[in-house]
């Protein structure tokens, strides 16, 4: 990664020097196909290369001022400015090509590079698909890896119109952010884009499934507006190409945007691009946006599932305005895009589609990633202080998309929705392709709520940390409320007390004991306490439930007889929101090591069987391994385990045959089998000696099915290649290569280490598939060794590897199974030892350290608890 990073102080000069008129870039990808599989070219050592050949027209604001383009490529054969030639091996350094002296005015910059395809996810991704042989091709640039593939100016805020021209064999698909305009033989050409952002342009090249279909709407004076829409994923992955309920979605989806954003789609074409070893959920590219092909279910799955999907199509739609049309200036306002993308996806996904319950996957597991985030020590305001690009790639995280998306779920609260509505569609016609910051859209708010925004700002999107909200209340001896008030907390390194709108219910048993709502108030709360005059005089509840209907940002705490009311009725509960709400509540507790591991785990072996929202139940399932393995104490892992494989097969057999809550029990109760009994049940699952009514073992449930086994050793290598053999496709590859590295054996550790660790030879998607493989809970003691290997190799592999693998090693290999103050100590000692490692490298390192703390910190918990209940 040395030289490849871009600093904001940097951008913010090119910027105030520059402006860029347009794009005409080159692409023969032609070189995809033939030689060795490897990165080779089949020609000469090296990475295998494409030819890239890019003109810029530009304009400088001075005579004889210097700035650079930025490329990240193996080589230059030519750069020329203005007409006249220059010495590639001058002005060329691997990452950047200077200009100098430049003259005031228009500019024309050449630049003819052999770019690398990648192994990484960044920048032109190269896969070859092992069913069929076929090459597969697709870009992915956030934050800065355009400059991979053409040499440009790699900064969101000199946005300009593109040309893509792409030469490649003759029977692929090709698409780009514009529709093809003409072909001649191999050669495409592309429409021009809008004025966009370098991030956002996208190829997608290769012998794609392609479908299409087209979305048209009248609006009310008259016009018509027609968008082409196309879907495409692998060949491989064709027949499980549901694509008909993508569209359903995508068009559902325009029509909500449409409604509510009085602003046309403005980008021509709609393609949805399903493409293998994707690093992210999906890439917001205008008019060819990418999505991981995992998205494309090859066996059943639950309704959570496809909820995600419509999820983050959504979400990548709402980006066509929310970051395509309208884009931050620089990466500090990365939450002008991200956070309002992730909010106003679930909204339209409830609104508009069939997943009318989106909100309360929303509260349950969106939430639960923005919680983790804000507590550890890297955590930041919405609006972030991002430095340089490094920074930029690590703030891709649970504030960013959903503390800010909480947050504007509860500013729609605080001004109200039509206000809200009416702000987004002043700021797009306003900022409409420029470049805007945080005062831009607080203006536009200001303006339609009526509201001072900079006091809201300044609590909310300018500090960091969340609060802590508890119900306190008194009665009278009618046992009716006197007084019922909030107290807001926060931690001490973030002191913030901040405004919440929130709900306040209260909840008794009815006659047929169900847990339910009999009243309800909302209040504005600010300061340390607040009373809820509305509710005073009511009966004595037996549940208080504070940011009821999940209004606001918080950590939602029990007064004491509200937590023994859940301990009780948990499952009684009524409402799918609250119900999910209080879980969250729960396990927020318990990561926090207020309540034991083994108390939730108790709850969940009582409770989730009764769990009707089925994402609500794995997640469920998600926390209880997690408890589990991190949280409880350690003399009682093997206990707790043993129960939860047991109450997992007994809610599996008693499941409705067919059922997506008997396919999650599946799943969970592989995931946790723990003896010679429940491996017995799985090899018979999978070699058909046993079954259970209406439980379908499709291809990706064996693989489910196999994992825990090979983790316990007791499917070797040969049932693994066997296996790989009835699914030799690229997930099976996947599958096949975790599986391997999941058994239990030193040569099978020290094989998986130095597959990830010494060489760069594995894809992404591989890596992380080792790396997945290669740390197992149950193999604590065989891991022990690789704590000093880590820490004396994570420098290294960041320096090294791009970015995005490092990222991958050093968060996947930290050595969190080794629980213990030692492996604090010996984090704290490399911290010590490394204060000028690279901020990026150092942020990933404390945040590991954090969980490892929380971890003991709860084993802590939950050990006194074990040792209170044996006085």
């Amino acid at each position: 990664m040395p030289g490849e990073n871009l600093s904001r102080d940097e951008a913010r000069v090119r910027a105030e020097l520059l402006s860029v008129d347009g794009y005409e870039v080159a692409l023969d990808l032609r070189s995809a196909v033939g030689g060795p599989d490897g990165d080779g070219d089949g020609t000469s050592s090296g990475p295998r290369t494409f030819r890239s050949v890019t003109t810029i027209r530009f304009r400088t604001a001075r005579a004889g001022a210097s700035t650079f383009a930025d490329l990240v490529a193996p080589g230059v054969n030519a750069v020329t400015l203005n007409g006249q030639p220059l010495d590639p091996a001058v002005v060329f350094d691997g990452t950047r090509v200077a200009l100098e002296e430049l003259p005031e005015g228009e500019n024309v910059l050449v630049v003819d590079a052999q770019c690398a395809y990648s192994r990484t996810g960044e920048g032109m991704h190269r896969f070859v698909d092992p069913e069929d042989g076929e090459v597969y091709l697709y870009t992915q640039y956030e934050p800065a890896d355009s400059r991979r593939v053409f040499a440009n100016f790699e900064q969101p805020d000199l946005k300009a119109p593109f040309r893509f021209e792409v030469t490649a064999p003759e029977g692929w698909t090709v698409r780009s952010n514009g529709a093809e305009e003409s072909r001649d033989g191999e050669v495409r050409r592309f429409a021009e884009t809008k004025p966009i952002s370098t991030y956002i342009t996208a190829i997608v090249a290769g012998p794609y499934h392609y479908v299409t279909d087209s979305y048209s709407r009248t609006f009310d004076d008259g016009t018509k507006l027609e968008i082409p829409l196309g879907a495409l994923c692998r060949k491989g992955l064709a027949r499980h190409f549901d694509a008909d309920d993508v569209f359903l979605v995508t068009k559902q989806g325009l029509d909500f945007f449409h409604d509510n954003f009085d602003y046309p789609y403005p980008f021509g074409k709609y393609d949805q691009a399903f493409v293998p070893e994707y690093n992210l959920g999906a890439m917001e590219n205008p008019g060819c946006v990418t999505f991981r092909e995992e998205y494309i279910f090859r066996g059943k799955v639950t309704q959570a599932s496809y909820e995600s999907r419509a999820n983050v199509i959504l979400h990548e739609m709402a980006h066509m305005w929310f970051g395509d049309l309208v884009t931050m200036q620089w990466w500090d306002d990365l939450w002008l895009k991200e956070s309002f993308a992730d909010f106003m996806g679930v909204f339209a996904m409830v609104e508009s589609t069939r997943f009318k319950d989106g909100w309360i996957t929303f509260a349950n597991n969106r939430k639960s990633w923005a919680y983790r985030a804000d507590q550890l020590p890297s955590t930041h305001p919405i609006t972030a202080d991002i430095r340089d690009l490094e920074d930029a790639k690590l703030n891709f995280d649970g504030i960013t998309y959903a503390k800010g998306a909480s947050v504007l779920k509860q500013l729609v609260a605080y001004v109200g929705r039509d206000a809200f509505l009416e702000g987004a569609r002043r700021y797009f016609k306003k900022h409409a392709y420029g470049n805007t910051q945080l005062g831009d859209l607080l203006s536009v708010l200001a303006e339609t709520s009526g509201r001072d925004m900079t006091a809201w700002s300044r609590s909310w999107l300018q500090t960091a940390g969340v609060n802590s909200l508890t119900p306190v209340a008194t009665y009278d001896s009618a046992d009716r409320i006197t007084e019922l008030a909030v107290l807001q907390e926060a931690a001490d390194s973030h002191p913030e007390l901040r405004p919440h709108r929130v709900a306040v219910g209260l909840y008794r048993r009815a006659a047929d004991g169900d847990l339910v709502r009999y009243a309800r108030a909302e209040v504005d709360v600010a300061g340390p306490r607040t009373v809820v005059t509305e509710l005073a005089g009511a009966e004595r509840p037996e549940l208080i439930l504070v940011n009821d209907d999940d209004l606001t940002y918080c950590k939602v705490r029990f007064d004491e007889v509200s937590l023994a009311t859940l301990r009780a009725h948990l499952g009684d509960m009524t409402d799918p929101l609250a119900r999910a709400l209080c879980w969250s509540a729960l396990w927020n507790l318990t990561r926090d090591g207020l309540m034991p591991a083994r108390d939730f785990v108790s709850l969940v072996l009582a409770f989730s069987g009764r769990e009707s929202d089925i994402g609500v139940l794995q997640m469920l399932h998600t926390w209880t391994r997690t408890a589990l393995t991190h949280y409880a104490a350690p003399g009682w892992r093997e206990e707790g385990g043993r129960a939860l494989a047991e109450a997992a097969l007994r809610e599996l057999r008693i499941a409705e045959p067919g059922s997506e809550h008997q396919l999650a029990w599946a799943r969970f109760f592989a995931s946790v089998a723990d003896s010679d009994t429940d491996f017995q049940l799985l090899s018979g699952l999978l070699d058909g000696s046993a079954r259970i009514d209406g439980l379908d073992i499709d291809q990706e449930l064996r693989w489910a099915l196999l994992s825990p086994l090979a983790a316990h050793g007791v499917a070797d290598e040969s049932a693994i290649d066997a296996e790989l053999a009835r699914d030799d496709t690229a997930s099976g590859k996947r599958h096949q290569v975790r599986c391997l590295a999941s058994r239990p054996s030193e040569a099978v550790k020290a094989q998986a280490w130095a597959g990830v660790v010494e060489s760069d030879a594995l894809s992404n998607a591989l890596v992380e598939a080792t790396i997945t493989g290669f740390a197992q809970p149950s193999q604590r003691e065989l891991l022990a060794p690789y704590t000093d290997k880590y820490f004396a190799a994570i420098e290294r592999v960041w320096a090294e590897r791009s970015i995005q693998i490092g990222v991958i090693v050093v968060k996947g290999l930290f050595p969190a199974l080794q629980d213990d103050p030692s492996t604090l100590a010996a984090t704290d000692a490399w911290l010590t030892a490394h204060e000028d490692a690279a901020p990026a490298l150092r942020r990933l390192v404390l945040e590991a350290r954090d969980d490892l703390a929380r971890a003991l910190r709860a084993q802590e918990c939950d050990a006194a608890a074990a040792m209170g209940a044996a006085v």
